[in-house]
């Protein structure tokens, strides 16, 4: 069952004022380990397709990884924008074509509404006035709580119950896996590549 959507409330008072401009970029720890376990899933692909003798070309296996790994810096390069009209979620130009970000006037959001991730975890979607798309509330940027503060500030809808979607102790873990799954890829490499100078 959906939980209801967070309804305005009169906003609390933050300690510390906010800047009327300010930026936030994906957490660099997520960035880490997101870019670490693709690699570490993918890198050994074009030596065991080459041992193996695969119907896929090593070369054009590898072409598309790369192609893969550019896209995902892409949106890992994510940049949140909040300032004194609304809310902005972007992306560098290079990659636009693929991702396009959008602008939200603070003015036109009605509510947050959460939604139940397949994971069990909650995320949250900005509700505007002409209910005509779903706005995802960023939640894996550095200083996630100033972020909705700004949100809370701006629309007085409550947020204290707003968290973020992983803890940082979640990426910490998925790293260490992402480093033990890199060591036995240089294994698998190591082994890929003896095998095919025999």
């Amino acid at each position: 069952m959906t939980p209801p959507p967070i309804q305005p409330l009169a906003p609390a008072v933050p300690s510390t004022p906010l800047p009327d401009r300010d930026q936030f970029q994906i957490s660099p720890l997520v960035r880490i380990t997101l870019l670490g376990l693709y690699i570490s899933l993918t890198i050994p692909l074009p030596f065991l397709a080459q041992l193996t003798a695969a119907p896929v070309p090593p070369w054009a296996l590898a072409i598309g990884l790369v192609l893969g790994l550019v896209i995902l810096v892409g949106v890992l390069s994510e940049q949140v924008t909040v300032d004194m009209e609304g809310i902005t979620v972007g992306y560098p130009a290079w990659i636009r074509g693929w991702r396009s970000g959008w602008s939200l006037p603070w003015s036109e959001i009605t509510a947050l509404k959460p939604r139940t991730t397949g994971q069990g975890g909650l995320v949250y979607y900005f509700v505007t006035k002409a209910r005509d798309r779903a706005y995802l509330l960023p939640m894996r940027v550095v200083g996630f709580a100033r972020l909705v503060r700004y949100v809370e500030a701006k629309t007085a809808i409550n947020t204290r119950d707003v968290k973020p979607l992983a803890q940082p102790w979640m990426y910490l873990i998925l790293l260490g896996c992402t480093l033990v799954l890199l060591a036995f890829d240089s294994w698998t490499i190591g082994v890929a590549l003896s095998l095919g100078t025999v």
